[in-house]
């Protein structure tokens, strides 16, 4: 099993390195994710990681790239609700990655 130390408690996480208990997340777990991901956690990563999260608590689900996108465009606007715009901040991936650092689950229809 994968796991995640964060001040001295360990965090587990699947096999794809999501978290397996929602409850775990906070901002130090983020931060720690992206980390693994070689990516540091800017204002403009954390805009979209907090739009998801309110997302999932609106929804119950995890948006694949799509919806995701359109979920953007409503709440911040066209010039950051588009594809071009999230494939930079979240490396070509923003539906997973962006889902994983929020820790949220992978969206089901994400390979």
């Amino acid at each position: 099993m994968n796991e995640l130390l964060i001040d001295g408690h360990s965090i587990a996480l699947d096999k794809d390195g999501y978290l397996q208990e929602l409850g775990d997340w906070n901002p130090a777990v983020a931060s720690a994710l992206a980390e693994r991901e070689e990516l540091e956690l800017q204002p403009e990563h954390w805009e979209i990681i907090e739009l998801l999260r309110r997302f999932y608590a609106e929804f119950q689900l995890s948006p694949a790239n799509r919806p995701l996108v359109k979920y953007v465009a409503q709440k911040l606007g066209p010039e950051k609700g588009n594809s071009l715009h999230l494939n930079r901040l979240f490396k070509g991936a923003p539906a997973k990655l962006a889902a994983k650092l929020a820790g949220l689950p992978k969206p089901t229809n994400c390979l």
